[in-house]
């Protein structure tokens, strides 16, 4: 039964940190978390609302983690579109209110060094997870929902602090996996392998201590995107077919169509360097620097299922199928390189007295020192060989960002948190043709866009304990955002965009009531203002007139209040938690067709309102029925439905896309004695939608939005103090599933670790 509004009213919740075992877990006290015994988390830990969290001792036991964003893959309402090992430019974050194409909704930080890539805002501006590994991560902590002052409006869904390991003693560790994914789909039959290595060594010394971590994943992905053709684009004719191989099918609208073979498969070999370094001033001042290298080299290869007469492939050229007759392009089945070098710099100097004062400044940069996209224009298969294409240059690009922050606590009923915030993004691409898209130089433009933006922000709030049972936090973000630089050019003109400015205020609170020992009550507020990213503004096109086309750089920002309130039960091993949720969004970017003008334009448009609603359950428990059982679940029930949006009325009462009604996630693990532990995983996700007018019904086809339930295996065994192995199996049920590309199907992954 569909809960009503009412109950979603009066529903209320509190937060824990899922998995975490005692010991090593965040106490709360009041919906607070203090971390103790391990290095403290950047987000703000006085605010009684939801947070959850997992710890690496339970990453390595109970999640076939081959990327830092598998940490995520359990916890409650949260989803990242991972489409393959590795996925470098899709892989986006989903949080309750906010679907996978939202990837400028959710804020992601490693050690409070910005990760999030706010130059766009969809699948090709995924967060930099590659900066992070599984094996340097100590714990994860999320903070759902824009209540704190301390970040900005980017942090409407969640926001994600990685807290890296730092050593207080020598510790070298090293790891080896192997996963093995075989793919039927379509006419594709194939088997995709990859490995990993990584190697880590750190140590304190005196006042310095240092950490490096070096690992390398080589690995085949399974194709993502594939060759259709509707019959409506044939002409009908009397000839007999010239190839075979063509899969009927249904498009995502339930219209049949062909699929003639895949136009992109990745190979993918990555390198990642982490190096930190820290020197303690005190025992209470601390000074650390940063430096993260990471490196992609990818292949992008199609396959087509076509075959002529003497069983050879066709790539191009007229084809007849099925009485019709079709033309497939010179890029239909594209070929492409990509090789990125991205570096990341960070420099923090932190006081941690716990008295009445304590500071920190914080700088980082990251920077893409190359970003190059080669693509053919010719052909399969001369392509593979050389021939005419086009580079996509986006090396420049990148952000940096600073903070002062301070924390005063006077003493007794109030702390003070403070700060001065600054964020810079510059994106700066250009596309040009080459005479050989393998190693050619550019050649003339063909298109480029760019520009900068920047937000400064001042913000405050105060916990203040005004009874021995209550708790209230009030604070206030005021922030200025400027646009500028912007420019949108053709092969031979340019348009130049006006600067522009805003200034915005994003009130908070929040209220905390330990009504018994075991009842926690809290109720959350807050206001976000999510700028418009550079690409939303300036990536379009001009004509041959040299207008302006296909982009609007007058967007306005999205401007959202969102609420919840949280019952949480301290139960004798655990905590049960209810959260009711909801979020009312004005002027929220998307891309749609304006169908107001003639003729009709599709962009990055405001739409004028989204409304949602939602109940999460989640319940985390050490120790249930028999000790070392521990099981942790959640289910979350969401309504986002689109009430306002003038210029394509056709969406208007049809669900936000990409977030589904209902979500569960469970484990169970079992650890039979101190070597061997076993864990049991499931995810569930309910049918979604793409489309703003939800006119893509069919989830299960190449370019739609299904619905899943999967399963993981994770077995572990330490051999002794320092080795142990490990055996998986992600969905293991083998669901075919779809995220506009095909999710991977059943994945064997067997692990080697080594920790000294």
């Amino acid at each position: 039964m569909k809960p009503s509004k009412s109950i979603i009213a009066l529903a209320i919740a509190g937060a824990f940190a899922t998995g975490v075992q005692a010991q090593e877990a965040p106490e709360k006290e009041m919906g607070t978390v203090i971390v103790t015994g391990n290095r403290p988390t950047s987000l703000p830990t006085q605010i009684p609302t939801t947070i959850e969290g997992i710890t690496a001792a339970d990453i390595a036991r109970t999640v076939n983690a081959l990327d830092a964003e598998d940490a995520l893959k359990y916890l409650p309402s949260l989803l990242v579109r991972k489409r393959y090992i590795g996925d470098y430019n899709h892989a986006v974050l989903s949080t309750r209110a906010s679907g996978t194409g939202n990837s400028a909704r959710s804020a992601v930080y490693a050690d409070g060094i910005l990760l999030s890539n706010y130059l766009g805002n969809g699948a090709t501006f995924a967060p930099r997870w590659g900066m992070v590994t599984p094996s340097e991560i100590e714990r994860v902590d999320v903070l759902y929902g824009p209540f704190s002052a301390a970040y900005g409006g980017n942090s409407v869904g969640a926001v994600v602090d990685y807290v890296t390991r730092m050593p207080r003693r020598f510790e070298a560790h090293a790891r080896l996996s192997l996963s093995h994914q075989p793919f039927r789909l379509y006419n594709t039959r194939d088997d995709f392998n990859g490995h990993q290595g990584s190697v880590s060594l750190g140590n304190r010394q005196g006042a310095w201590s240092w950490f490096v971590d070096l690992s390398r994943n080589d690995s085949d992905g399974q194709p993502q995107t594939f060759v259709t053709r509707l019959p409506s684009a044939g002409v009908a004719t009397n000839a007999p077919d010239s190839v075979s191989g063509a899969v009927p099918g249904q498009d995502r609208s339930y219209r049949d169509w062909l699929v003639l073979g895949t136009a992109t498969q990745y190979h993918t070999v990555q390198d990642h360097v982490k190096a930190k370094l820290a020197y303690d001033f005190s025992p209470t001042l601390r000074a650390t620097y940063v430096l993260g290298l990471w490196r992609n080299e990818s292949e992008g290869r199609p396959d087509s299922y076509l075959r002529g007469g003497s069983g050879q492939p066709v790539y191009s050229g007229p084809v007849t199928v099925g009485g019709r007759r079709y033309t497939l392009g010179q890029t239909d089945f594209n070929v492409s390189n990509e090789a990125l070098r991205h570096v990341m710099h960070g420099l923090s100097v932190k006081s941690n007295t716990k008295g009445v004062f304590d500071w920190e400044l914080a700088a980082s940069l990251y920077d893409y020192d190359q970003d190059l996209l080669r693509a053919a224009t010719v052909a399969v298969p001369g392509a593979l060989g050389g021939g005419a294409g086009r580079i996509v240059d986006g090396s420049g690009t990148g952000w940096n960002t600073f903070a002062a922050k301070g924390v005063w606590r006077p003493g007794g009923k109030h702390v003070v948190e403070f700060g001065y915030q600054r964020e810079g993004y510059k994106l700066a691409s250009i596309e040009n043709a080459t005479p050989d898209w393998i190693d050619g130089a550019p050649a003339a433009r063909n298109a480029a866009f760019g520009g900068r933006t920047r937000t400064q922000a001042l913000y405050a709030q105060d916990t203040w304990r005004f009874a021995p049972d209550w708790k209230a936090v009030l604070g206030l973000r005021m922030e200025r955002w400027d646009a500028s630089e912007g420019r949108t050019a053709n092969a031979t003109a340019t348009v130049t965009h006006p600067e522009r400015s805003g200034n915005y205020a994003s009130p908070k609170a929040a209220l905390a009531w330990q009504a018994t020992p075991d009842w926690t009550l809290k109720a959350s507020l807050g206001r976000a203002v999510r700028m418009p990213t550079v690409s939303e503004l300036y990536q379009g096109g001009v004509n041959g007139a040299g207008v302006l086309i296909n982009n609007d750089p007058d967007l306005a920002p999205e401007r959202s209040w969102t609420g919840e309130l949280t019952a949480e039960r301290k139960l004798e091993t655990g905590s049960l938690r209810l959260t009711a949720f909801g979020e009312r969004t004005r002027d929220a970017l998307y891309s749609q067709t304006n169908v107001l003008v003639t003729p009709n334009v599709t962009n990055v448009q405001n739409v004028g309102r989204i409304d949602t609603q939602g109940v999460e359950l989640a319940y985390g428990a050490t120790d249930v029925l028999r000790p070392g059982f521990d099981l942790n679940a959640s289910l979350t029930w969401t309504d986002s439905t689109i009430e306002r949006n003038d210029k394509f009325p056709a969406s208007v009462g049809k669900r936000q896309p990409r977030i589904p009604k209902w979500r569960a996630t469970g484990v169970a693990s079992y650890r039979f004695n101190d070597k061997l532990a076993v864990t049991l995983a499931a995810r569930y996700s309910g049918n979604q939608f793409s489309t703003l007018d939800n006119s893509d019904p069919n989830g299960f086809a190449y370019q739609g939005a299904s619905k899943y339930f999967t399963a993981d295996l994770r077995a572990t065994y330490r051999l002794n103090a320092q080795w142990s192995v490990a055996l998986g199996i992600d969905n293991l049920n083998n669901y075919k599933y779809w995220n506009f590309h095909p999710y991977p199907q059943r994945t064997f992954l067997a692990e080697l670790k080594y920790d000294l």
